[in-house]
């Protein structure tokens, strides 16, 4: 590991917790808007010393168990700051956030990616790039920089991000004479995935023909929905919100043809109720993210192989980002928690809780030597996937990471797309779906003049 990003000082200084956690808070959001500020606010410096209040969400028990211990290590490392951590449970902490007011936030606190925005616009978040080290930012990757940043204001940075890609059963795609990619430049076309799907049909060990997993029982019309298959949306040249508006944009031709061809696989799927389709080997190939490698591995072995998303004409496109790390709008000790990001955001820190949760590494010196995710690797081709970030514009094959859209009408976006995703999979006419979506967010970012950001 690299010694000069190891170093475990610190000191104050001068001038699924997957991507998943937010399916359900994320609706807490959505009346919560109304009267948000687009100033920019301006945390003091303090002395960089006392005590310092740290919010962050309980989830498993080998991820708390990490940020307890990066917590303590820097308590211990130096004598000028004191971090508090609470932890809040993940069911109800991005409710909890946005029930407190933000003068009784923490200086540092956790949230999901796609809430940031709503926290900003609220005034409940503040700039963090003017006290965390610019090592720190440097060696934050570019993906996880795009979901933390709005205008020119860096507001979160992370320790993990995630990844989204199709697991695949050699044994079984050898059987079918199926031919598959072997990394990200080599992705199967939608036509040739769709060609795959009626090939595994034939060998299917149980006689069902259904050969796919597309993670049904996390539900379609929750955050899932948006994360797992807003990508073929960008893939086929298509986006969410064009210019702050969805008519035109999320209902046009490209996210119509994409969403037909995901309804043309259902007779293929299997409904995965139980969670096992892929593990238990009823079906050939899962979409899903980097969070079911320790039971895919386990179970299949040797046999499994990690594909790209098809491609819908505009290249390969996954999701990306995760729980980040922010200053709080009311914190008067802006030096104190930079001193701790910089201490949370380094190696050993990420190292630790990425080894606790398997997520991708947030950090270029973290990720390239992690054994999951550096090169030849297991999960090489989420690495892969995340060193080509798109910002929240999806701009052709040069890229393959998108960050959802950096908005604080985000939750109004995501419900929609879920319920016209959740819609078209039962058989509705995806324009008809999409359109309905898309009127209803206009809708509602004309009620809320936009959401601006300043």
């Amino acid at each position: 590991m690299n010694t000069s990003r190891t170093r475990r000082t610190a000191r104050p200084r001068g001038p699924l917790r997957t991507a998943l956690a937010v399916a359900l808070p994320l609706a807490a959001l959505v009346s919560c808007t109304g009267g948000g500020t687009a100033a920019v606010p301006t945390v003091e410096a303090g002395s960089g010393k006392g005590t310092i209040r740290v919010w962050a969400h309980q989830g498993q028990k080998s991820e708390d168990a990490a940020l307890q211990a990066a917590v303590a290590a820097f308590n211990r490392a130096q004598k000028d700051v004191k971090a508090e951590l609470k932890l809040i449970p993940g069911n109800d902490y991005t409710k909890t956030v946005t029930a407190t007011d933000p003068a009784s936030l923490p200086d540092v606190m956790e949230f999901d990616g796609p809430t940031m925005a709503n926290f900003v616009h609220n005034g409940k978040l503040a700039p963090l790039d003017p006290y965390v080290s610019v090592e720190t930012v440097a060696n934050a990757t570019d993906a996880v920089k795009a979901q933390g940043t709005i205008g020119d204001h860096l507001y979160g940075l992370a320790m993990y991000d995630s990844g989204l890609g199709v697991y695949g059963n050699k044994k079984v795609l050898d059987a079918a004479g199926v031919d598959y990619p072997k990394g990200v430049g080599d992705a199967w076309t939608a036509e040739e995935f769709t060609a795959a799907l009626k090939a595994l049909k034939s060998v299917d060990p149980d006689g069902d023909g259904k050969v796919l997993d597309v993670s049904e029982n996390y539900g379609l019309a929750t955050e899932w929905g948006t994360y797992g298959f807003s990508p073929v949306v960008w893939s086929a040249g298509g986006a969410l919100l064009e210019d702050g508006r969805a008519a035109g944009a999320l209902d046009g031709p490209e996210a119509v043809k994409a969403l037909t061809t995901v309804q043309s696989w259902k007779p293929y799927v299997d409904p995965n109720t139980d969670g096992n389709a892929f593990a238990k080997g009823r079906v050939a190939l899962s979409w899903v993210g980097h969070w079911q490698y320790p039971a895919y591995s386990a179970a299949l072995g040797d046999d499994l192989t990690v594909l790209p998303l098809p491609d819908f004409g505009h290249g390969t496109k996954t999701g990306q980002g995760s729980w980040a790390w922010g200053i709080g709008a009311a914190s008067k000790n802006g030096k104190a928690a930079g001193a701790f990001l910089d201490f949370l955001l380094d190696d050993e820190s990420v190292g630790a809780m990425t080894k606790a949760n398997g997520a991708p590494p947030a950090t270029h010196t973290a990720l390239a030597e992690s054994e999951l995710y550096r090169k030849g690797g297991p999960l090489q081709v989420f690495a892969d996937q995340l060193a080509m970030p798109c910002g929240t514009r999806a701009a052709g094959p040069s890229c393959v990471a998108v960050t959802r859209p950096v908005t604080a009408g985000y939750p109004v976006v995501t419900s929609e797309f879920g319920k016209a995703l959740n819609a078209v999979y039962g058989g509705a006419d995806p324009k008809t779906a999409l359109s309905k979506a898309a009127r209803a967010i206009d809708r509602d970012f004309a009620d809320n003049d936009g959401y601006p950001l300043g």
